[in-house]
């Protein structure tokens, strides 16, 4: 019996710093596919080109319709969906193939550790000891769902990964700062979009409650100034979305007005 085809999906934009690594980590798949916003400005596209088995080119809707698009391109028995950013070693590409390939699993999904380095840190405390999500799971079973944080709808039963994926995020404090300004935003529409209305502590003990519960809570003190660093900004990140949020509110009552 042939052994289950797997399909990597990576979707990007910018990331030509990152994206010849990653596609060097994912070599042992059967198909590898790259969906690159239409944004990028830099050799994303091109590098993509030469590294990749199918690449698509694609408006930026959301988080999940970019996977879901990518998600559509693939022809393999099982998909395995990897950030630019993020590496598999060896170990865990030897696993994800003995996981799909015995004929005992019972299960149509997998969740997968990952080991993040931030600000130049390995870390491993502050929140992101819990980083599982679903990343492998049979093609046609499950979906991404959700515009910012994006997960897998799954059909089926999920187990767990021993191995860890290597993530090497916010390399510095300008890329941080970046990504809450680019995150609060799309987090900010989608809160209006919902019909959410402000609420008391949205600008104070929310994000104070987010810092304490990364940095004491989850250890974060554990990793140094960096998880110092991570914890007080992903507080004040919850702040800046909320204010972004009664921002977009006041605009579209004056223009109802």
């Amino acid at each position: 019996m042939p052994e289950p085809r797997i399909s990597i999906l990576i979707v990007a934009r910018d990331e030509a710093e990152n994206l010849p690594g990653c596609l060097a980590s994912v070599r042992w798949a059967d198909e590898i596919i790259v969906l690159v916003d239409r944004a990028s400005r830099d050799e994303t596209e091109a590098l993509a080109y030469r590294g990749a088995d199918r690449v698509a080119i694609r408006t930026f809707d959301d988080f999940a319709g970019q996977r879901n698009a990518a998600l559509g391109l693939a022809t393999g028995d099982w998909v395995f969906a990897i950030d630019a950013d993020e590496r598999v070693t060896p170990e865990l590409a030897g696993e994800i193939r003995l996981r799909t390939s015995d004929p005992g699993n019972p299960h149509d999904g997998f969740h997968v550790p990952i080991r993040s380095v931030i600000l130049g840190r390995p870390f491993a405390y502050s929140g992101t000891q819990h980083d599982r999500p679903l990343r492998l799971f049979r093609r046609g079973r499950g979906r991404w769902v959700g515009a910012v944080h994006e997960t897998v709808d799954l059909q089926g039963t999920v187990g767990r990964l021993k191995h860890a994926l290597r993530h090497r995020t916010i390399p510095d404090m300008r890329t941080f700062l970046h990504k809450i300004n680019e995150y609060t935003t799309l987090e900010a529409i989608k809160l209006e979009r919902e019909g959410r209305r402000p609420r008391p502590g949205d600008l104070s003990i929310r994000p104070a409650w987010t810092f304490a519960k990364l940095y004491l809570g989850k250890q974060g003190f554990r990793d140094g100034p960096e998880g110092f660093a991570f914890c007080a900004l992903s507080g004040l990140s919850v702040a800046v979305r909320n204010w972004k949020h009664r921002e977009r509110l006041r605009l579209q009552a004056r223009d109802a007005s």
